[in-house]
């Protein structure tokens, strides 16, 4: 007997801030938005009994490398993508009004622009027609919408003015009472403002969301007038997946032995430290960056790497070097050129270690009554405009590889919003040889200056 009511499982992946969906419905199933892990999304089908027949994109991604491809590929399911999307692979290219049937469900196709020129929203129809969730993916998020000035400078206005009446047109086709499903959101630099929630209505987002609340004229210059920076790495997502990406590839690295890390160090290769930050601070190889192994891993390593460089990861055991290389590859950082686990003492021998300081802001506050320091703020400069300590100098973390000779000499105490962004610039300062001390605490705790 067939069912009413179609099942909508998560697939979230924090470290990047998106949410991927399957809906399934009497034995078949669609997923919306994969990430490149698609092992996760067959098992999810597996457990569920569900044979994917379609996978849908919601927009060419330029935040993570699509699974699409691979997983339509993988499991014989029709692949959707929005038309006028240059792709170079065989897909069904879908414009606005377009049907999607899936057993005895619908994914209705609403041309949705904004984040992208042809971004587009499914609307999900149960057995009676009747509209029961819209897929969203970077336009309608949870108190928020996406980003629009991804695509470069000369588009931003064009695609802000249309995210305020794709937003509006979500709005009043549907009723209030539809369950709203985005892809971004959840800590994403795909959103143009931070979301809240996570989940929502339509209903809800009429009272919460900037594009129901404001007139278009507000929402236009505030979301411009809020853009901040986002990851560098952003600027190959679209081209991987309009070329469509290779297969992933989540074998472990190659071991390095000692002698091979210190060459490539030696060498000016990136060797990445994926221990917790206060043991990176403890003792580590000389020349290596810290980047602890946390849900915002992948975001700050692909915003500071050089893209195509070497890449060879330190790890604790063999399960976190396979972890960083699923991180690594969501975002197109493939098979990275090494891996070296143990004790680091192991790997290089004591003579080869560096160590710094860690404290907190009473630590902070200590020093800077006692001696000349100098306090280095890699938060954004946003966060910088909202509060900051007195004479504190404010380089964010993703300009700092290339500003490192504009810190002041002397002492450099480093904070940011949580220590994380501070720990990967104390091993950024430390590789060159500065003096360092990790401020490894909440900001929430700084004694907080008016200038």
């Amino acid at each position: 007997m067939t069912t009413l009511e179609p099942d909508i499982a998560i697939i979230e992946t924090s470290s990047l801030g998106d949410r991927s969906y399957l809906i399934s419905h009497d034995g078949a199933g669609a997923v919306v938005d994969p990430q490149r892990d698609i092992d996760r999304i067959e098992a999810l089908a597996r457990e569920k009994n569900v044979r994917i027949t379609h996978v849908l994109e919601t927009h060419i991604h330029n935040d993570y490398v699509t699974g699409g491809l691979q997983l339509s590929r993988a499991t014989g399911a029709q692949y959707v993508v929005p038309e006028g999307d240059p792709v170079e692979y065989e897909r069904r290219a879908v414009a606005d009004g377009d049907i999607v049937s899936m057993g005895g469900v619908s994914l209705q196709v609403m041309h949705t622009p904004g984040h992208t020129h042809h971004h587009v929203s499914y609307v999900l129809r149960d057995a009676a027609d009747k509209p029961v969730a819209v897929f969203t993916g970077g336009s309608m998020l949870y108190g928020s919408t996406g980003r629009t000035d991804l695509l470069g400078s000369d588009h931003t206005d064009e695609l802000t003015h249309a995210q305020f009446h794709s937003v509006r047109r979500i709005a009043d086709e549907l009723p209030s009472g539809t369950e709203v499903y985005p892809t971004h959101g959840f800590g994403s630099f795909c959103s143009a403002t931070p979301t809240t929630g996570e989940s929502s209505t339509i209903g809800e987002q009429q009272n919460s969301n900037p594009a129901l609340t404001q007139d278009e004229k507000s929402y236009v210059d505030e979301l411009i007038a809020g853009l901040g920076a986002y990851p560098a790495y952003y600027a190959h997502m679209g081209v991987i997946n309009t070329a469509g990406p290779r297969p992933i590839d989540l074998s472990m690295p190659e071991p390095v032995d000692p002698q091979a890390l210190r060459s490539r160090i030696d060498a000016g290769e990136w060797v990445v430290d994926l221990r917790a930050r206060t043991a990176f601070a403890a003792g580590h190889v000389g020349g290596s960056l810290g980047f602890e192994l946390s849900e915002s891993f992948v975001t700050y390593l692909g915003w500071l790497y050089e893209w195509g460089a070497p890449l060879t990861l330190i790890g604790e055991d063999a399960d976190q070097i396979l972890d960083a290389t699923r991180e690594l590859a969501r975002i197109g950082i493939d098979s990275p050129s090494g891996s070296a686990v143990g004790d680091v003492r192991s790997l290089v021998g004591d003579k080869e270690l560096r160590s710094y300081s860690v404290s907190d802001f009473d630590g902070l506050a200590a020093a800077t009554a006692e001696r000349d320091i100098v306090v280095l703020d890699t938060r954004a400069e946003s966060e910088y405009a909202d509060g900051h300590l007195d004479g504190a100098v404010n380089i964010p973390l993703h300009q700092l590889p290339h500003h490192v000779g504009d810190v002041p000499a002397g002492e450099i105490w480093v904070h940011c919003a949580s220590g994380y962004r501070a720990s990967i610039a104390a091993s950024i300062l430390d590789r060159a040889d500065r003096t360092v001390v990790l401020v490894d605490d909440d900001f929430d705790n700084a004694a907080v200056g008016s200038a």
